[in-house]
């Protein structure tokens, strides 16, 4: 099939939003597709489009009385949750590649995960080897201060590695090594490694492990400025059964589809990190300045903040009387 569409000026791309039922003031969606692109803007707009009664893909037009500004603060609000999320996440990463490369150091030495094979005892010889060289490259491209001076001081054929191997101890390791690569060194370590790193935050290796999948794939998402906010997860973290932790199920059910589980994913490992952090006071105040926002888009339920993971209720204490600012 044949591309027929062609380059547009922003002033054409404009009036093209206009004649399809778009309501606002050019100038102001001249500006915005000048500093964002249409192509960016429009998954913001998608919902907006009527449906089509004759395909499963929605019309062109738009559904009566949409507003460009509408659309543009749904931009804003994701670009600013993408910040919160990301943050939230740096915390998160920090804390478990210590923990990670602590436990690995205590049970295999500083370069075990180099030079004994049971450090990935989940891997094949190939694929250890095929570990071992995309953390080798992530040292490589690293520019601190402290992998050169190291290399200098010991260079990288000492006498704990084999010949041509770059390896770092592990407490350096962890300065340097990209989250995907800390999700992989997790999954292939020993069972008792994970549940080792696991245990701060009292959830089996098992979830703990899709939790770092998912929080992997939508720090990602963060990163490269993705569309965040009622985008439906593609990797789905797994939510802890009811027997065994009842706060993730009532009164609240803590689904895994949308925004709202990897959410309260966060919220839940910052508590156990930082307990006094102001995750959920964060995210409420952004909700607050954007009040048109649908959270049911987001996976969020009407009572999300009855959930004692986001705001520990005292059970003799009414909702409205809740000071949410000094529970986080």
């Amino acid at each position: 099939m044949k591309y027929s569409k062609h380059a547009r000026t922003w002033d054409d791309q404009a009036d093209l939003l206009i004649s399809r039922g778009m309501q606002g003031d050019k100038a102001f969606m001249i500006e915005c597709l000048q500093n964002t692109n249409y192509y960016r803007l429009s998954g913001y707009w998608y919902p907006f489009r009527k449906p089509n009664p004759n395909s499963k893909k929605p019309a062109d037009d738009f559904r009566d009385d949409t507003h460009f500004d509408e659309v543009w603060d749904r931009y804003v609000f994701d670009r600013e949750l993408r910040l919160l999320v990301l943050d939230g996440i740096e915390r998160i990463e920090v804390s478990i590649k210590s923990r990670l490369m602590y436990h690995n150091a205590h049970e295999f030495g500083p370069f075990g995960y180099a030079t004994n094979s049971r450090s990935f005892p989940n891997l094949r010889e190939t694929d250890r080897q095929k570990t071992l060289s995309k953390i080798a490259s992530e040292i490589n491209r690293s520019k601190d201060q402290f992998v050169k001076h190291f290399q200098d001081q010991y260079g990288k054929n000492h006498e704990h590695l084999p010949k041509d191997s770059t390896a770092l101890p592990t407490w350096m390791l962890c300065e340097v090594v990209s989250f995907g690569t800390m999700q992989h060194f997790y999954k292939n370590s020993t069972p008792r490694i994970k549940q080792d790193v696991a245990h701060f935050a009292s959830m089996p290796s098992k979830i703990f492990d899709s939790w770092l999948h998912a929080l992997n794939v939508i720090r990602n998402v963060c990163a490269h400025h993705g569309r965040l906010w009622n985008k439906e997860l593609g990797i789905k973290p797994l939510i802890p059964r009811i027997q065994d932790y009842p706060d993730w199920h009532t009164p609240v059910l803590i689904t895994k589809e949308r925004a709202f589980g990897i959410l309260t994913i966060i919220k839940y490992l910052l508590d156990q990190i930082c307990p006094d952090n102001h995750f959920a006071s964060r995210f409420t105040d952004l909700i607050g300045q954007h009040p048109n926002i649908p959270l049911v888009s987001m996976g969020f339920p009407d009572n999300w903040k009855e959930s004692p993971i986001w705001f520990h209720q005292d059970p003799d204490t009414p909702d409205d009387d809740i000071d949410h600012e000094s529970d986080v």
